[in-house]
């Protein structure tokens, strides 16, 4: 993964995001896991594929949320960001 260029500020949204995805979200998920099963047989129960589908949509946003904080470049401000756009773009030329 590219590396991944944000303010202390977006870091910090970040990190937010992913606690509020792995303690909230993932929670929620089981849950409708859960309540999906108490409708009976698996292999046809809609609401239990939907869950898993959602559970799975979950799962990546986290692993994609992980890997971004693995690869985090902090940028001191705005300024900042655009003189290393600029330098990439020249580089990149």
């Amino acid at each position: 993964m590219k590396e991944v260029y944000l303010t202390k500020e977006g870091l910090q949204e970040l990190k937010e995001k992913l606690d509020y995805m792995v303690t909230v979200r993932r929670m929620e998920c089981a849950e409708n896991i859960k309540k999906a099963r108490e409708f009976g047989d698996l292999s046809e129960n809609a609401e239990y594929d939907a869950a898993k589908q959602e559970q799975g949509f979950v799962e990546a946003e986290i692993k994609e949320l992980q890997e971004k904080l693995l690869h985090v470049v902090i940028i001191e401000d705005g300024a900042s960001y655009i003189n290393l756009i600029f330098h990439q773009c020249l580089f990149i030329k």
